[in-house]
């Protein structure tokens, strides 16, 4: 179609929202502020901070870590003579073009420590891509546990 598309949150943590910190709606549309676009290339990961204000005059730093995945292929395509269907003859000159979609991993937090979020998401993005036989929700849950020195403070 036009190329763009809508963006949706496929997994998130915690699943449900916590009393004091409910989950902003509509981050999707934070996370690729151009639009959700297919590339005919693999772009590099990309990394940035947008700050959310709700309401109640709260800040919220969402980071977001964008990579590109490839959009898997359609089935061959078939051309129907007398009826019958007949698959593309494999030494078709024309190949179809390889897709890749953004995909997001979004932090969001009150704190503003962008380094720490990119290097949490970097640690994230890394354990999926590599296909480690690591559990993302115990990485997610030692992320959120771990507890974050003050500047000049004790540890």
């Amino acid at each position: 179609g036009s190329g763009d598309g809508q963006g949706q949150i496929l997994q998130r943590f915690p699943e449900k929202d916590w009393e004091d910190n409910p989950f902003p709606q509509g981050i999707e549309l934070f996370c690729q502020p151009s639009g959700w676009q297919l590339f005919t290339e693999r772009n590099p990961p990309t990394f940035f901070v947008a700050v959310l204000t709700d309401i109640n005059s709260e800040r919220h730093y969402c980071a977001c870590f964008t990579f590109w995945e490839a959009v898997e292929s359609a089935q061959p395509q078939s051309h129907s003579r007398n009826g019958e269907e007949e698959e593309e003859e494999p030494s078709s000159p024309v190949q179809p073009t390889q897709l890749f979609a953004p995909k997001s991993l979004v932090l969001v937090s009150r704190l503003d420590h962008a380094e720490v979020f990119r290097n949490s998401l970097g640690l994230i993005y890394t354990i999926y891509v590599d296909g480690l036989s690591v559990s993302l929700e115990n990485v997610i849950g030692n992320l959120l546990t771990c507890t974050i020195p003050i500047t000049g403070g004790a540890q």
